[in-house]
């Protein structure tokens, strides 16, 4: 597999790990622990973004 092709897959990964921690936090009664699911899911989104737009840059295609 190819340096983008392993990038894009750990972004995908990241990106359905979010979706994860998002549906959990929906189902969470602890207003604290919905918070801190939210929070990580926002993180884990925010850097599969960024290294969406740093493989962009980089791949020639």
């Amino acid at each position: 597999m190819s340096v983008s092709g392993e990038s894009r897959g750990r972004s995908q990964q990241m990106r359905a790990k979010a979706q994860e921690l998002n549906e959990a936090a929906e189902r969470s009664t602890d207003p604290e622990e919905r918070r801190r699911l939210k929070e990580k899911a926002r993180r884990l989104q925010e850097q599969s973004e960024q290294e969406g737009q740093m493989r962009e840059g980089m791949d020639p295609m």
